[in-house]
């Protein structure tokens, strides 16, 4: 590659359900990490990759920063914060629809200490009016340097186009670390169980989403299709009950949605098998965590 071709790091952070997911989708132009209207969706690190003629920028998209409840949630957390020692630049996301608090300070702190050229996305902005957008962009400008302040709405994919001019400038020179034609460091198998996952969040609304856990534990690839067994993990026996529904609708209904990512994803048929299994306090047991995914290593 020529010294024209920049690459490098990126780490997205912010606040639970601040949109850092839903904006990666949009600035990759496809699907790549799931999304929903809860807070801490996101639960891995995940490389999402942009690559263009200039250049290529790794995406790190991260936990939002929470304070944890659970090991589950110390991960998370984990996640979330190494990505900054590891990055050649950050990218700050605000929700402009929630006030500004103690994470939000937090954030910045973090931000500031690491020294890390960063872009500051101002997100929702249909949903705050043009004096709160203006006021807000001040508020932070006076709090630390950003390299830009943008305001944008992921959802509706307004005025996300410019964060690829803002970010590649601030990466060195380097190689192509990933392949033109990848988008994610995940597996297939990662990225199909985290489909299944978000259609559970979606179906279940407000009642376990955070107590599930979703395992691929057998992908076979056949002639003409592909034979995908997940299982879902949840903490007790009236979680189990609620996800299976009543004479197993709501896991068929979700079967049905997450079969239907899957088989974009996979360019072809797919039969997916799905079953639901109790394991007490997985979220505070080290090898259940371990199986989950859940890996501390790798974040290192």
């Amino acid at each position: 590659m020529t010294s024209s071709f920049h690459s490098g790091f990126v780490a997205v952070v912010g606040r639970p359900n601040a949109g850092k997911s839903t904006l990666l989708n949009t600035l990759l132009g496809q699907k790549v990490v799931i999304v929903s209207d809860k807070p801490q969706t996101t639960r891995n690190r995940i490389r999402c990759i942009l690559t263009e003629g200039r250049g290529q920028i790794i995406f790190f998209d991260t936990p939002g920063v929470h304070k944890p409840a659970h090991q589950l949630g110390e991960y998370m957390l984990t996640a979330a914060l190494g990505t900054l020692s590891q990055a050649d630049a950050a990218l700050l996301v605000v929700d402009l629809a929630a006030p500004f608090g103690s994470g939000d300070e937090y954030l910045l702190g973090l931000v500031r200490a690491s020294s890390l050229p960063c872009v500051l996305v101002l997100n929702k902005t249909d949903l705050a009016a043009s004096g709160d957008i203006a006021a807000r962009s001040d508020f932070y400008a006076a709090r630390a340097d950003f390299r830009a302040i943008v305001p944008l709405s992921a959802l509706r994919r307004e005025e996300t186009a410019a964060l690829p001019d803002l970010l590649f400038p601030l990466l060195p020179p380097g190689p192509l670390f990933y392949g033109e034609d990848e988008v994610t460091d995940k597996p297939e198998r990662f990225l199909a169980a985290e489909m299944i996952r978000e259609k559970l969040m979606l179906l279940m609304r407000e009642e376990i989403p955070h107590s599930v856990a979703v395992v691929v534990d057998q992908m076979e690839e056949m002639e003409t299709h592909s034979r995908i067994r997940a299982i879902i993990f949840v903490e007790r026996a009236s979680q189990k009950a609620i996800i299976i529904g009543q004479k197993g609708e709501r896991l068929r209904e979700a079967g049905i949605l997450a079969r239907r990512d899957i088989e974009e994803m996979l360019g072809r048929r797919v039969y997916l098998d799905l079953w639901v299994k109790v394991q007490k306090g997985w979220r505070n047991n080290p090898t259940a965590l371990r199986a989950a995914g859940y890996r501390r290593e790798e974040l290192i």
